[in-house]
C-alpha cells in the first residue's frame, strides 16, 4: 500500500511539473518541429495595435511650443509623487544651453477598486500642470509596450518640428544639461539616432522562472538585437515613424526595450553606443561622487529623495 501511494504521489507530481512546463512553454519538448505563432496578446505578446485613444492631451507641448528636446516619462496613475519630484527637479529645466527642454507624463487608465477616484485627481492635476498625455489601455507592467508605442504615436501626430526624444523612467536622476551638449554636439547624428546604455548580445532567457522568460515560440534566436535598456533612452525625431512602420511586421513582445531592437533591426537600423559608458548608468554604486554626477546623464536612483539630493548636487558638481 505504501508502495502503490508513493508511485501514486511521483506520477501526480510529474504530471503537474509537465502541465506547467506545457502553460509556460507550448513549444518544450518540441524543439525541431515548427510551432505556429500565438495569435493575439497572450503571457508573451501584447494588444498592440489595437483601438486606443487619447483621452487626455490637451498640454500646449508641441502644438503652441517647439522644443528642440522633449522628455517623456512614462508612469504609473498613482504616481503623484514622482511627477511632483521631476516637476520641481530635472522636469523644471525648461531652458538648458539655450535650447527648449519640455516634459511630458504618459499613462494608461487606472485600474482597481479606486479607479475612479484615482482619475479624477488625474484629471484634477491635469488641469493645473496640463502635462500629462492619457490613453485608454490599461496601465500595468505588462503593458509597458503600448505605452511606448502609443506615445510614439502621439509624437508622430503632434511633435513634427522637434529634434530629439527621450524615454525616461520615473526613478532616473537626469543631468539634463550634459544631456543637451551631448546632443548639440556636431558629431551626434541627427538622423536614425538612438542612444543609451546599450545592451549588446543579450540573450533570450529560457528558464520559465526569469521574469524575462520568453519561449522559442515567441523568439527562436537566442538572442536579442542591439537595444538600449528602457531605463532611458533618446532618438533623433525621425525613429518614431520608422518604428511605427515596422511595427505592424513584428508581434509586440511585452519586453518594450527589447520589441524596439527588433523594430529598429527590421528597419535594418541599430543604436550608436553613448561616447562615454558614465553617462548611462543602471544601478550605479551609492553615493555617486560629485565627479559621477558631472559627467553621468542618466542613473537609476533608489528613492525620491537621493533622487533629488542628487539633481540638488549636480548643479554645481565637478570632477
Amino acid at each position: 500500500m505504501e508502495r502503490r501511494r508513493f508511485a501514486h504521489v511521483f506520477i501526480c507530481l510529474v504530471g503537474a511539473v509537465l502541465m506547467l512546463l506545457l502553460y509556460l512553454d507550448p513549444d518544450w519538448g518540441s524543439e525541431g518541429r515548427d510551432t505556429p505563432a500565438r495569435q493575439g496578446p497572450g503571457p508573451y505578446y501584447v494588444a498592440y495595435p489595437g483601438n486606443y485613444t487619447f483621452i487626455m492631451d490637451d498640454t500646449p507641448t508641441c502644438k503652441t511650443t517647439t522644443p528642440f528636446l522633449l522628455l517623456v516619462v512614462p508612469v504609473a496613475p498613482g504616481g503623484v509623487a514622482a511627477r511632483d519630484t521631476i516637476r520641481r527637479t530635472w522636469g523644471s529645466e525648461k531652458l538648458v544651453l539655450g535650447q527648449r527642454v519640455e516634459t511630458l507624463f504618459i499613462l494608461g487608465l487606472p485600474s482597481g477598486a479606486d479607479a475612479k477616484q484615482q482619475q479624477e485627481e488625474l484629471q484634477q492635476e491635469n488641469l493645473q500642470h496640463q502635462d500629462l498625455i492619457q490613453s485608454d489601455f490599461t496601465d500595468g507592467y505588462h503593458n509597458l509596450t503600448i505605452k511606448t508605442m502609443m506615445t510614439l504615436e502621439w509624437l508622430v501626430a503632434h511633435c513634427d518640428k522637434l529634434s530629439y526624444i527621450m524615454k525616461i523612467d520615473a526613478d532616473m536622476l537626469l543631468h539634463v544639461q550634459n544631456l543637451v551638449k551631448l546632443l548639440l554636439d556636431p558629431s551626434t547624428a541627427k538622423q536614425n539616432y538612438m542612444t543609451g546604455l546599450v545592451w549588446w548580445h543579450s540573450p533570450v532567457l529560457r528558464n520559465p522562472f526569469n521574469k524575462f522568460y520568453m519561449p522559442r515560440y515567441v523568439i527562436a534566436e537566442p538572442e536579442y538585437p542591439p537595444y538600449p535598456l528602457g531605463m532611458a533612452y533618446v532618438m533623433s525625431l525621425d525613429l518614431p515613424a520608422k518604428i511605427l512602420e515596422a511595427a505592424p511586421h513584428i508581434k509586440p513582445i511585452f519586453i518594450e526595450d527589447a520589441y524596439l531592437g527588433m523594430c529598429l533591426q527590421h528597419r535594418g537600423l541599430s543604436p550608436t553606443e553613448a561616447p562615454d559608458s558614465t553617462m548611462f548608468v543602471v544601478d550605479p554604486g551609492h553615493p555617486l561622487s560629485d565627479c559621477s554626477l558631472s559627467r553621468v546623464i542618466a542613473a537609476t536612483t533608489t528613492s525620491i529623495s537621493q533622487m533629488t539630493g542628487y539633481w540638488e548636487r549636480s548643479m554645481g558638481a565637478t570632477c
